[in-house]
């Protein structure tokens, strides 16, 4: 008998942002979604934002998500502005009872809070319940090949991914993501989201050490993997 999906995924906020780097810590936002999906993956509740985000986009961040300086300098809210109504919003979701699913929490999260830093925001302290379904993907499949980029793990789960990099795009396959893999998996997953929150703690603390293990084995001796989780 196929055990039914866990409740936690019958109503999920998402989260993604496109930014202006790769490095959490000095990266800048440029744009960025925050939506409520329902059961059957729907979309109920959607916000976008555009950002001027202040600095220059480097042309290989714009060529990834299509933003360039001109177009957020033209049409973009102040980072200021744009930062702190994200981190509302974001909050919002928390308090009205629904987790989080972010894809790679942890550049997200961490950017964002960095973000706040910067713009001399408030930042409300550790997001919970967050789901995410890269480190969930690894858990429960850990020895599936290949790579585990939300384009490839989307298409594994089946779930249609339309314009990658793309904020609303990403985030809303992300959280259809999580949902495919509760479906999948319901019978080794926690039933409860805070349950699940604690658990990705240990299973990205696992997979960091597994992959620093490896690196030094192969190619770095020195190498560290960041093993935190959902904030660096």
């Amino acid at each position: 008998m196929t055990a039914a999906p866990p409740l936690w995924a019958s109503r999920l906020a998402v989260f993604d942002t496109e930014t202006t780097g790769i490095d959490p810590s000095r990266a800048r936002v440029v744009s960025a979604t925050i939506a409520l999906i329902g059961q059957a993956g729907e979309v109920s509740e959607r916000y976008d934002w555009l950002i001027d985000p202040g600095v220059e986009i480097p042309e290989g961040a714009a060529r990834v998500h299509g933003i360039t300086t001109e177009v957020a300098r033209a049409s973009g809210v102040t980072a200021r502005i744009g930062v702190e109504q994200i981190i509302e919003q974001l909050f919002d979701m928390l308090e009205r009872g629904f987790p989080v699913v972010v894809y790679n929490a942890p550049y997200d999260l961490t950017l964002l809070r960095d973000e706040a830093d910067r713009h001399g925001l408030a930042w409300p302290g550790a997001p919970s319940p967050v789901i995410d379904p890269l480190v969930i993907d690894k858990h429960v499949d850990r020895f599936r090949r290949g790579k585990r980029t939300l384009d490839v793990v989307s298409e594994h789960y089946g779930v249609h991914l339309g314009t990658a990099h793309d904020a609303g795009e990403d985030a809303i396959a992300a959280g259809r993501v999580a949902q495919a893999i509760a479906a999948r998996y319901a019978h080794v997953l926690p039933g409860e989201s805070t349950e699940l929150h604690t658990a990705q703690i240990e299973w990205a603390a696992a997979q960091a050490a597994s992959f620093q293990e490896y690196m030094r084995r192969v190619k770095d001796p020195n190498f560290v993997a960041e093993g935190s989780w959902p904030l660096r």
